[in-house]
């Protein structure tokens, strides 16, 4: 199962048809510049799941009112369509398309990594995002240092490879779209280098962008830097 580099379609928009929904297939609706989404056509890419989970990208500054009406009542993506039924909420979707589909496991077996794994899932919206978010009215060298002092010590918990569990899990693929954005912003509007005096980050991150099922899901650096600066 190998990961291709899909051509983009043109996302949908208030003038756009749904497709037929609950007809059998399978249909993950994202946008292209939504992290949340990034997580989960991540985790369906190193599944090999183009074939099987079709991507429905969706306008979001122009959604269709179908979006709310028939996919998520609550009007967002990521939304996975899937036997029947529509599931929500990017941690909980990434879960389900690994445990769901076929493909390589991205969650290892070992009760300890799943342990660390599950508070790394905890950290990672809750406190790790909101305080980055957070920083951007203020000082963000000041404020992220404990959060990306957190992030930089958890990927030094497990030596068997340069990820957070060792090998790539669930956990990273919840990270990547965050530090992608934040590494790009704060070094654009702050000149601050994220991953100076952070060797395993700095090693995580060029392992990531290794890997094409990563890659080609990531967002235009000017389109991050305008859209970041509105939590200023």
């Amino acid at each position: 199962r190998k990961c291709f580099v899909e051509d983009r379609q043109v996302p949908l928009d208030a003038t756009s048809d749904p497709p037929a929904l609950f007809d059998g297939t399978t249909r993950l609706y994202i946008s292209y510049t939504c992290p949340f989404a990034q997580r989960v056509w991540i985790t369906r890419n190193l599944k090999g799941l183009q074939e099987e989970i079709k991507l429905v990208p969706i306008d979001l500054p122009n959604r269709p009112a179908w979006l709310k009406e028939k996919v998520n009542p609550a009007n967002k993506v990521p939304a996975l369509e899937h036997n029947e039924k529509i599931i929500a909420e990017s941690l909980d979707l990434i879960k389900y398309v690994d445990i769901n589909f076929d493909g390589p496991s991205l969650y290892p077996e070992d009760s300890a990594k799943r342990e660390f794994g599950e508070d790394l899932l905890k950290y990672v919206d809750a406190t790790f995002v909101k305080t980055v978010f957070g920083s951007f009215k203020g000082d963000p060298v000041k404020e992220t240092a404990s959060v990306f002092d957190h992030v930089e010590n958890a990927l030094k918990k497990f030596d068997d490879g340069p990820f957070f569990l060792g090998d790539l899990s669930l956990v990273d693929i919840a990270y990547i779209p965050f530090i992608e954005r934040f590494q790009v912003f704060l070094d654009e509007v702050f000149k601050y280098e994220i991953i100076i005096g952070r060797p395993n980050l700095a090693a995580w991150i060029e392992n990531m962008n290794k890997m094409v099922a990563y890659t080609q899901t990531k967002t235009d650096s000017d389109y991050i830097v305008n859209y970041f600066k509105k939590f200023m």
